[in-house]
């Protein structure tokens, strides 16, 4: 009795490894890219829409108001935070005023993921002094390159951030 009952327990036993053999190999789970984006296209719309976010941001600034600064800090970190922070922090302490909006009529894929080339337009903006002087030089082209590059958060797509922002020269602007 006890043989009859290893055989068919070996039997079974051969018989479930045997068709395990069988049994086609479990697909492999798709491993996430490093910026967690499916697409270069995917990453190129979300660096554009954190940088569009940030020109909106900065076009509420009121320099008389440094609490209208923190929603432009939220879109940047590193060079870009620090650089901005320093700047906004002067004109307020001159008393300065900004007038007018910054637009952004293009914006191009850059050579990596988040990066961009920034087409801006500043015609319409205005910088002035407490004594009401104009501070934008006489030569500042009216619309001008950037380059700038957006830092993704792999575990959350949300929290993208601007980290640098540099003028090039780009016929495309």
């Amino acid at each position: 009795m006890i043989a009859r009952r290893s055989a068919a327990l070996l039997a079974t036993v051969a018989l479930v490894t045997a068709l395990a053999a069988c049994a086609p190999a479990a697909a492999p789970k798709p491993s996430p890219t490093p910026t967690g984006f499916a697409s270069k296209e995917e990453a190129f719309a979300a660096a554009e829409k954190t940088y569009r976010a940030y020109i909106d941001a900065l076009n509420e600034v009121d320099l008389s108001d440094p609490a209208t600064f923190e929603p432009v800090y939220a879109y940047l970190r590193g060079d870009a935070l620090a650089s901005e922070k320093k700047t906004l922090t002067q004109m307020h302490a001159d008393g300065w005023t900004v007038s007018g909006k910054t637009t952004l009529p293009q914006i191009y894929a850059g050579n990596a993921l988040g990066e961009l080339i920034v087409c801006q337009d500043v015609s319409a903006v205005d910088v002035t002094d407490a004594s009401g002087s104009s501070q934008v030089a006489p030569t500042r082209p009216n619309v001008f390159a950037l380059d700038v590059k957006v830092e993704f958060d792999p575990t959350s797509l949300t929290a993208a951030k601007v980290s640098k922002s540099q003028a090039v020269e780009d016929s495309r602007c």
